[in-house]
């Protein structure tokens, strides 16, 4: 049976990366690999995590990146947009792994054309038959077609407090717990690399959690 590999928060933490993908034995022309957003960031190499995904992407097929809040700070950025928010959000550690000077200009030409294609084409979500990917969450009742993109990059207690309403079980990271959430419909893996917890992957539909 093909299986499903959700990782969470990754936010520069590039060596537990490294050792999280030596230790889940993925089969790449069966499983896929979704990675739910939350590359860069207040870890120290940002730019190299995003290198280890591009180079990652080039040998498989059967590979997912999604969007997170701290991707979408990081282009706001880019466009001058908001920037005392990204700063304060850990931006700075993005910033020097690609030598950007936050009092600079034309920021976008510092960053290899490559890694801003992978952050401008990020995907929302993920849908297989019985699971959604998702950085933070949806909106419980809502269907999916109507859901606000901003949503689900962003939403926290309204989405992981709710009761009921989600039609599929929901994966998601952005909200960090000590351990992973297993909530009704709902599963966050958001452990907390970058703070000292650990950086988790669940494989699906086995419900084992990869910790590193």
């Amino acid at each position: 049976m093909a299986r499903h590999f959700a990782i969470g928060d990754i936010h520069g933490c590039l060596d537990k990366l490294v050792e999280l993908m030596g230790l889940i034995r993925v089969d790449w022309d069966e499983d896929t690999v979704v990675f739910l957003g939350d590359y860069i960031d207040r870890g120290p190499d940002s730019m190299g995590v995003v290198e280890y995904l591009l180079n990652l992407r080039k040998d498989h097929d059967r590979v997912v990146f999604l969007k997170g809040n701290h991707e979408w700070m990081f282009l706001n950025y880019l466009d001058g947009r908001e920037e005392q928010i990204y700063l304060f959000n850990g931006g700075r550690s993005t910033l020097r792994s690609y030598g950007i000077s936050p009092e600079g200009q034309e920021r976008r030409a510092k960053l290899p054309p490559e890694h801003l294609r992978f952050f401008e084409t990020l995907r929302p979500c993920y849908e297989t038959e019985n699971y959604l990917f998702v950085h933070a969450g949806i909106r419980p009742g809502i269907p999916m077609e109507s859901q606000d993109p901003y949503d689900m990059i962003w939403i926290r207690n309204e989405f992981f407090l709710s009761a009921g309403g989600l039609k599929k079980t929901v994966v998601f990271a952005h909200t960090p717990f000590r351990e992973p959430f297993v909530g009704e419909m709902m599963i966050g893996i958001d452990t907390g690399a970058v703070y000292g917890g650990t950086l988790t992957c669940l494989e699906l539909p086995a419900m084992k959690f990869h910790q590193v």
